[in-house]
């Protein structure tokens, strides 16, 4: 299975964008996302709905936390490349989330959203040694340069799947809802139309309508939140249909991230497969990204820091640039602190031991890298 292994990632790397410069961009989904609210509502759902021992997300994953940011700032300023920088963070992040308190006095009849900095201010209120300034703490992380956040779309779940669970009041979804958290609520009723997936379909005709007007208004409220338009994007759970590409593109996005190789859904069971590679695809002016390098240190118990050091070797030694992909859930803290501390720990690793094998690395933006590609 290395041999094979190794073979996939020597292959995914050949095609597309050279680049002798050493460099390394790190892509991180879901920041921004209620999953679980706190320790108390893991526990309340955990209790009446048991949480699978392999599901983290469900166990550990929580909007980010004061002390989250503090310590991943920590370990982000204390490696710089050869220019002095320190490591980025691209964070793709929603700017939405369930007010659920307008949901719960509604009687749970109606999906209703809130920004972002509203719901810090939620949970502020209610959870004030977690939350207290995290907000402005998010703020100083971008001014700083540390996060540069892009967009991963308006909410994080199947606006199809979510209202059809709660018409029928269905009881995982209400007992989350009633937490304060949107974990654990098991599969849809159809199979190719993934909760987590906010732009997966069975129906390309019906279901695809209602995707433009989600898209661009999940655009505006990214800018009324993070202070600028986004301009590269990361669907929730890698699955987006073909045909919407160029209406990305339309609202200002010039590049989107694609696996390398996929079974892509095109509707009713039927899937098209698929190869990206890092590149600009001319024809609708959009850039392909791909990301080559795995690090997610609370997944399993492997060596994730020496599988992502292997991973970066093979993209330099084809010419590419390392786009590491993980996830906030590595890094969260609120419900396990251990999960962080773990999180943090490999981070720091991974990160010490890239600027002591080539010193002449450099940290980008996923925004930046794809600016040096557009500029030849």
């Amino acid at each position: 299975m290395r041999v094979i292994h190794q073979l996939f990632q020597e292959i995914k790397n050949i095609p597309g964008w050279k680049t002798k410069r050493k460099l390394v961009a790190i892509a991180v989904d879901d920041y921004g996302n209620v999953r679980l609210d706190s320790k108390k509502a893991y526990e309340a759902i955990h209790s009446k709905n048991p949480v699978k021992e392999e599901q983290r997300f469900d166990r550990f994953d929580t909007l980010e936390t004061r002390e989250d940011l503090e310590m991943l700032y920590e370990i982000l300023a204390s490696v710089k490349d050869q220019h002095g920088n320190p490591a980025i963070f691209t964070p793709f992040a929603l700017p939405c989330n369930i007010d659920f308190e307008r949901l719960r006095s509604e009687g749970f009849e109606k999906y209703q959203y809130e920004l972002l900095p509203e719901t810090f201010k939620k949970l502020e209120a209610n959870q004030p040694i977690a939350y207290r300034g995290t907000w402005d703490l998010w703020n100083e992380g971008m001014k700083k340069g540390l996060m540069l956040p892009q967009f991963h779309g308006r909410e994080h779940f199947n606006l199809k799947v979510f209202e059809e669970k709660l018409a029928k009041k269905d009881p995982a979804l209400l007992l989350s809802l009633k937490n304060r958290s949107l974990a654990n609520i098991g599969p849809s009723d159809n199979p190719f139309v993934r909760w987590t997936a906010a732009f997966s379909f069975w129906d390309p005709a019906k279901d695809i309508e209602k995707f433009p007007e989600i898209l661009q208004d999940g655009m505006e409220s990214f800018k009324k939140v993070y202070g600028y338009k986004p301009s590269i994007f990361t669907p929730p759970a890698n699955a987006f249909p073909n045909s919407l590409e160029r209406f990305l593109v339309s609202l200002g996005i010039i590049a989107v991230n694609r696996a390398f190789f996929e079974s892509a859904h095109v509707g009713f069971g039927k899937y098209k497969r698929r190869m990206s590679t890092l590149r600009l695809n001319k024809e609708i002016n959009m850039i392909h990204i791909v990301r080559n390098v795995v690090f997610e240190p609370t997944c399993s118990n492997i060596n994730h820091v020496e599988k992502a050091l292997s991973q970066i070797e093979t993209a330099f030694k084809w010419n590419k640039p390392a786009i590491i992909s993980s996830h906030r859930v590595n890094f969260c803290g609120h419900i396990d602190a251990n999960n962080r501390k773990t999180g943090l720990t490999e981070l720091k690793k991974l990160l010490s031991k890239i600027v002591n094998k080539w010193p002449d690395v450099e940290f980008k933006s996923i925004k930046s890298l794809t600016a040096m590609m557009t500029n030849g």
